[in-house]
């Protein structure tokens, strides 16, 4: 089955889906692991920076807004991983997908209607056309 999957989260509800539908998945074989990657956007991550005391804290925060999805992983007993990059979201995810040779990647949708989507883009349809494995989005 997958030995790598790449979870993409950011902590919201639709991550949340994505990472119990990755569980479902990983809990096939025990040998899965479960890369979580959390991106710090860069056109956040500057105001983040100000208004940190230091970098632990920082990093702490961010952590924070995966927590619920590291609290699911821990208690359906699946090997994860947790990976914090910097940078665009999309090509970020795409970028780490395609230089670790992931089997899966598995990321939740804000379920954008097409005008929505063309006018703001959307970083799962990003994700879909340019990864060189299968994906999963999850509504």
């Amino acid at each position: 089955m997958y030995k790598r999957i790449l979870l993409a989260a950011d902590g919201s509800e639709n991550a949340v889906r994505a990472a119990k539908e990755a569980i479902k998945i990983a809990s096939c074989d025990s040998e899965t692991v479960i890369e979580v990657v959390f991106v710090a956007d860069f056109e956040k991550s500057k105001s983040d920076v100000l208004h940190s005391t230091s970098s632990e804290a920082l990093n702490l925060e961010r952590r924070k807004k995966i927590s619920k999805i590291e609290q699911l992983l821990k208690d359906s007993k699946v090997n994860y991983k947790v990976n914090i990059l910097h940078g665009a979201p999309g090509p970020e995810i795409v970028k780490y997908a395609n230089e670790q040779q992931v089997n899966l990647v598995v990321i939740g949708s804000r379920g954008l209607n097409g005008l929505q989507e063309m006018v703001l883009g959307s970083v799962s349809h990003k994700v879909m056309k340019r990864v060189n494995c299968p994906a999963l989005i999850v509504k």
